[in-house]
């Protein structure tokens, strides 16, 4: 599944010159907590959310920088902080550090950038043009779709073959110790494993096997002389 099949196409916009009162209500009456700011011919110029509005609430009582806050990080540093917790408009509260994807990266590429980056959304873009939006609710629609039918069913011999190749690049499949069987889609693990959650591993990944129909443990505790 790719990026394009879930995320939002009619993205809320604003301009530039948005002022924080408009955002503040904005997000208040959407029920939304970030927007994308663009320009007039739609071009992505930066990420406006609640947290640039608190911070720049906050600043109304920041005290005073200390001198070594001040040595540490330079002007540049200490200009762009000043503007965007005293700005008065999304030119100056947004964030410009863009973390982007497009319409063709496949959904597990994009909600590990969501994961690994610790952002909410992610603007879609074609070009540097913004063309949606993909959120984490976004993601739970993905979670929800029924997998994509495949044209044929997959027979067992390429289930197993499949499955196979899985646990092969899972170091903890302990698949030495393991005989896998498949039949009529059913997948059943024989042998030995290191623990519960070994096995609980093991049918999750098969689970994710396209044609899998149920997956089946007849597993045992590993042999004492059985070494790593």
């Amino acid at each position: 599944m790719l990026v394009r099949d879930v995320m939002t196409r009619e993205a809320m916009t604003v301009a530039p010159e948005t002022s924080a009162a408009a955002l503040a209500a904005l997000f208040a009456e959407r029920g939304i907590s970030g927007v994308p700011v663009v320009d007039a011919a739609g071009k992505l110029l930066g990420m406006v959310t609640e947290g640039d509005l608190t911070r720049r609430l906050a600043a109304e009582g920041e005290a005073p920088r200390g001198w070594f806050r001040r040595l540490l990080e330079s002007a540049t540093q200490q200009a762009e902080h000043y503007a965007r917790s005293h700005g008065r408009t999304a030119r100056d509260l947004m964030s410009t550090a863009i973390v982007s994807t497009t319409e063709d990266a496949r959904i597990s590429e994009a909600a590990a950038l969501l994961e690994s980056r610790n952002v909410r959304r992610l603007p879609v873009l074609r070009g540097g043009q913004l063309v949606g939006i993909l959120s984490r609710a976004d993601l739970m629609r993905a979670v929800l779709a029924p997998p994509e039918a495949a044209a044929t069913a997959a027979t067992d011999r390429e289930i197993h073959q499949r499955l196979r190749d899985a646990m092969a690049q899972q170091p903890w499949a302990d698949s030495y110790l393991i005989f896998v069987d498949v039949s009529g889609a059913v997948v059943t693990f024989h042998g030995f494993t290191r623990g519960e959650e070994i096995g609980r591993g093991l049918r999750v990944l098969a689970e994710g096997i396209p044609g899998v129909k149920a997956v089946k443990l007849d597993l045992a505790p590993r042999p004492a002389f059985v070494l790593d």
